[in-house]
């Protein structure tokens, strides 16, 4: 089984920078894969229950669920059971579709912010799902300028939404500014790629084709963190992934996700998740059972 989280390359299709799928069949395990991409991803199950596993939260629904998911926020594909009039409605689109700056205009400020909140994944209640769900379900039959204009009409319903709940709100988020993503895309592949081994400053600067000075402003001003932090940060979310899917030892858990030192991945681990790794596999069993 393969545990680290995979970059999936988003293809929205010919004439068209959003990607929106209806699906009515039902998501097999082998399919409900461990994955982060730039895009923003949302998912809508109209009707149906599953599993939802999205950074550090884990939880299960039943009947319907609202989700946005925010760049580079690892998550599982959903393990859906839809019902005989079930349907999963996905829609992806990548932060800068409309370019660096039209998130940024004052009119775009509720959906800027929404945007923000979805990089630690939202979870919207009935409500929001009443009023948004059929608009989702309808706008894969749309194409080219109507598509984006529906699904802003979407975006800002979601925005002004006050039924809502943050699924790592007292974890981390990966977080990444709208400016120069390219160099961003590469930090995170190497990472992604390596987070098992050492990453020294040095080889990260040089995939970037930066200095270490250099590179430390740019990455702390970008994503509002060091890269030291996004490291361990990543390595803890792995962590999470592994306690609850496999039955590792969480010793092995913390040498497998690229931690040398015990003290210190279980300082980490209770730092981003707010509990420590015994008692996190303790709570997602029961909620599993």
């Amino acid at each position: 089984m393969n545990n680290k989280p995979i970059l999936e390359k988003i293809s929205p299709g010919f004439g068209n920078s959003i990607l929106a799928v209806n699906k009515l069949k039902k998501r097999k395990r082998d399919q409900a894969f461990w994955h982060f991409h730039p895009e923003i991803e949302l998912v809508y199950v109209n009707k149906g229950k599953g599993r939802r596993h999205i950074g550090n939260h884990m939880s299960y629904f039943n009947n319907s669920q609202l989700l946005l998911i925010g760049s580079y926020l690892p998550h599982n594909g959903f393990e859906n059971r839809l019902t005989a009039k079930g349907k999963e409605t996905l829609i992806q689109f990548h932060p800068e579709f409309l370019g660096k700056d039209f998130f940024s205009l004052p009119q775009m400020a509720s959906i800027s912010l929404l945007l923000e909140r979805a990089k630690k994944g939202v979870l919207f209640q009935p409500e929001t799902k009443k009023k948004v769900g059929d608009k989702i379900t309808k706008l894969p039959k749309y194409e080219g300028f109507k598509r984006v204009i529906k699904l802003l009409d979407i975006l800002n319903i979601l925005a002004e939404a006050e039924d809502y709940t943050l699924l790592n709100a007292d974890g981390y988020a990966f977080e990444t500014h709208l400016q120069d993503n390219a160099k961003i895309d590469i930090v995170y592949k190497y990472v992604y790629s390596n987070f098992k081994e050492h990453i020294s400053l040095d080889t990260i600067a040089e995939q970037v084709s930066m200095t270490v000075p250099a590179f430390c402003r740019y990455f702390k001003k970008a994503t509002g963190k060091t890269f030291t932090k996004l490291v361990n940060e990543y390595r803890v979310v792995h962590a999470t992934k592994l306690l609850v899917e496999t039955q590792m030892s969480i010793t092995d858990v913390c040498f497998e996700c690229g931690f040398n030192n015990f003290s210190h991945f279980n300082k980490l681990f209770k730092e981003i998740t707010g509990k420590n790794a015994s008692k996190y596999r303790g709570e997602m069993k029961q909620i599993i059972q």
